[in-house]
C-alpha cells in the first residue's frame, strides 16, 4: 500500500520523537542514576524521584491535554500550538543535557518531557488528517514500526561514542551528554516534514472567545463521551491497560539498575526491543485484518500481564532479555491498535478535542503507574512489589475492552 506525502510526513515524526522516548526509556535513567549517586543519593530514592518526574510532567499534561486538544481543533491552530510544545520540548531537553545538577537535570527533564506529551496530542489529531478510517490501522502501525527501528540510527550513535568514550579521547559523561543532542537534532530536523506538508483538514470555523468555547466545548464532549457506553469503556479500558504498558517502557531501565542488571546489558536489551518491535507492529495489522482490532489488543494485554508476573522475579541478565523480546512482540501493536480503533470512532472535525480525552486518560494512567513504583521503592525498599500491581492494572483493561467487544459485535450484528 503506497503511502502519500502527507502519510509520509506524518510517520517520519514518529522516528524522530521515537529517538526521544528511546533515551527517556534507555540512557536518561542511567545517567540520572549516575549524577544522583555521585551526590550521594541512595538507590531506591533514585528510582523514586525518576518515577515522580515522570508522574508529575504526565499529571500536568493530563489536566491541560483536553483543553488544548479542544483548541487545536479550530482552524489554523493544531499545526501552531504543535509548533510551540516541539520548541518547548526541545529547548528544555537541551538545557537538561547541561545541567550538572541533579535537580536541575530532573526540573528541566519534566519541562521537556510535558513538551513532547503535549506535542502527541496535536499528532495523533493529525493522523485524520493525513488518511481514511480504511487506511487509520495500516498508517498508525507503520508510524509506530518506523518510529522503532529508525529511533534506533541516532540511539546507536550515541551509545557508540559511550562505549568507546575512550578511543574518542573524551570522558563517559561528555559522550552522553554529545548522545543527547544528536538525538534532539535528529528529532528536530525530521520533524521538519510534517510542518512542511500535513495541513488541518477537518476543523472548525474561528469562534469569539476562543478560549472560553474551547472550555465549553470539553464539559459537552465530556457529556457526549458518558452517554456513548462504546466510547467511555473503551477509553477506561484504555487508561487501566496502557497504565501498564507505559510503565514498564518508563521505569524498565530504572528497575533493572535497582535489581543490579548492568548499565551495557540494560542499553543492548532495550535496543533489541526496537528491533523486535518493527516487524510485529506491522504484523499487528494484518492479525487486526482477520481476528479483529479488539481481540487483538486483548491478546496482547494477556501477553503483559505475563510480563509483569516474569518482571516480579527478575534477577538475572538473560531474564530482562528475554523480557525485552516479549515486550518488542506486543509494544508496536498494541500502542498502534489502540490510537487507530479511537481514531476510528470519534468526529473528525473534533479529533483534537477527543485524543485530548483519550490522552488525558493515558497521561493519567502514565502518572499513576510510576507513581505506585515510586511508593513500592520508598515503603517498601524495591520496585518489584509495584511491578506486580501492574497485572491488576492489565485484568481491569481486559474485562473493560471485553464490554467494549460485546457492543462492537451487537452493532455488527444490527447493520
Amino acid at each position: 500500500m503506497k503511502l502519500t506525502k502527507q502519510e509520509k510526513s506524518w510517520v517520519l515524526y514518529d522516528v524522530a520523537n521515537s529517538a526521544f522516548i528511546l533515551i527517556i526509556t534507555a540512557t536518561l535513567p542511567i545517567y540520572f542514576r549516575s549524577i544522583a549517586s555521585s551526590a550521594g543519593v541512595a538507590d531506591n530514592v533514585i528510582s523514586a524521584w525518576w518515577g515522580t518526574a515522570t508522574s508529575v510532567s504526565l499529571l500536568v499534561l493530563a489536566f491541560l491535554s483536553p483543553f488544548l486538544g479542544a483548541l487545536a481543533d479550530y482552524k489554523g491552530y493544531k499545526k501552531r500550538l504543535f509548533t510551540l510544545f516541539l520548541m518547548i520540548a526541545v529547548l528544555a531537553a537541551f538545557a537538561f543535557t547541561f545541567a550538572n545538577e541533579w535537580q536541575a537535570f530532573i526540573i528541566l527533564y519534566i519541562i521537556s518531557r510535558l513538551g513532547y506529551s503535549a506535542c502527541n496530542i496535536f499528532y495523533d489529531g493529525m493522523l485524520v488528517d493525513v488518511t481514511t478510517n480504511e487506511r487509520m490501522d495500516h498508517v498508525s502501525s507503520l508510524g509506530y514500526a518506523y518510529g522503532y527501528v529508525g529511533s534506533t540510527i541516532p540511539f546507536i550513535l550515541g551509545v557508540i561514542l559511550i562505549f568507546f568514550a575512550d578511543t574518542f579521547g573524551i570522558s563517559t559523561g561528555l559522550a552522553t551528554k554529545l548522545s543527547f543532542i544528536i538525538v534532539i537534532v535528529w528529532w528536530l530536523v525530521l520533524s521538519i516534514p510534517l510542518l512542511k506538508n500535513v495541513e488541518q483538514v477537518h476543523y472548525l470555523e474561528h469562534q469569539p472567545q476562543l478560549v472560553k468555547t474551547s472550555i465549553k466545548r470539553v464539559f459537552k464532549t465530556l457529556r457526549d463521551i458518558r452517554q456513548t457506553p462504546k466510547l467511555m469503556y473503551y477509553i477506561l479500558a484504555y487508561f487501566f491497560y496502557i497504565d501498564g504498558v507505559y510503565t514498564i517502557i518508563s521505569m524498565a531501565t530504572t528497575y533493572g539498575g535497582e535489581v543490579g542488571i548492568s548499565d551495557n546489558q540494560m542499553l543492548m536489551a532495550l535496543l533489541l526491543t526496537q528491533f523486535v518491535a518493527f516487524p510485529f507492529a506491522i504484523l499487528s495489522v494484518k492479525l487486526a485484518k482477520r481476528f479483529g482490532t479488539l481481540p487483538v489488543i486483548k491478546s496482547y494485554i494477556l501477553l503483559y500481564m505475563f510480563i509483569a508476573i516474569f518482571g516480579f522475579f527478575l534477577q538475572y541478565a538473560w531474564q530482562f532479555w528475554f523480557l525485552a523480546i516479549l515486550i518488542g512482540i506486543a509494544q508496536g501493536g498494541i500502542q498502534s491498535l489502540s490510537r487507530s480503533y479511537f481514531g476510528q470512532m470519534i468526529p473528525k472535525e473534533k479529533s483534537n478535542e477527543y485524543f485530548g480525552f483519550f490522552d488525558i486518560f493515558g497521561k493519567f494512567a502514565d502518572f499513576m503507574g510510576p507513581l505506585v513504583i515510586a511508593a513500592s521503592s520508598i515503603l517498601l525498599g524495591e520496585s518489584r512489589y509495584g511491578v506486580l500491581f501492574l497485572v491488576v492494572l492489565f485484568i481491569i483493561g481486559y474485562i473493560l475492552l471485553g464490554k467494549v467487544q460485546k457492543i462492537d459485535t451487537h452493532e455488527k450484528d444490527v447493520k
